[in-house]
């Protein structure tokens, strides 16, 4: 019960500090999803530059990301870093929502979410960040996203032990918190934003919301 009042009480400490983040950017839900795939091992203005080449190219559906050459695709999403990796990778995603459900996002409307998040985990180049922000930001479902900021922060505020893998995180904010999607996406944005801006590697305690709040900085670095 108390890690529950604590998520809650930093909840709304950064969301007073910081207010809303709008995430995820995108006008539709396959463009989130491609933004999420190309996101891997790469800033977010390197992602919007190739998003823009292939809004540019008239390529933002399911259905011309799916027949578009592999190649071409590559060319477009260049910006991101890694490619022809990453042209891959979102490729074997749209081979896998024609082959299962027509290319529409819509008949995965009825698949409950750990099904599903199964299903996205089994997609070459889908790890788990990936198939949670897909779920998550694009799909509307109850599910939380950790990254190294989140793992960073609940360690040093003694929300978990260090050491503790992606599942364990994932479930200490997804059992300790209400079951709204909205809360979940500001939630990790906003660990998202303090961890770029205070939480770094070398922490910059001075002038950080959660400053008053207990925190040990004596653990290995992130």
């Amino acid at each position: 019960m108390m890690t529950g009042k604590r998520l809650i009480e930093i909840y709304q400490i950064l969301y007073d500090r910081f207010g809303p983040q709008n995430w995820w950017p995108g006008e539709t839900a396959i463009e989130i999803i491609t933004g999420a795939i190309l996101t891997q091992n790469t800033n977010w203005t390197n992602v919007e530059k190739a998003i823009a080449n292939l809004k540019a190219n008239n390529c933002m559906t399911a259905e011309k990301l799916h027949n578009i050459e592999i190649s071409r695709l590559a060319e477009l999403v260049r910006p991101a870093g890694y490619y022809k990796l990453k042209a891959k990778r979102l490729k074997n995603f749209l081979d896998w929502l024609f082959e299962n459900y027509a290319g529409q996002l819509t008949n995965i409307k009825d698949v409950d979410t750990e099904t599903l998040r199964t299903q996205l985990l089994s997609i070459k180049g889908i790890g788990p960040e990936t198939a949670d922000s897909i779920l998550l930001y694009a799909l509307n479902r109850h599910i939380f996203v950790v990254d190294t900021y989140t793992a960073r922060i609940a360690c040093r505020h003694g929300l978990i032990e260090q050491g503790a893998d992606y599942e364990q995180l994932r479930l200490l904010f997804q059992s300790n918190l209400p079951e709204d999607t909205a809360l979940l996406n500001e939630y990790h944005a906003m660990l998202v934003k303090l961890g770029k801006e205070f939480c770094k590697p070398k922490a910059q305690c001075v002038g950080c919301p959660l400053e008053k709040l207990p925190h040990n900085l004596d653990i290995e670095q992130f």
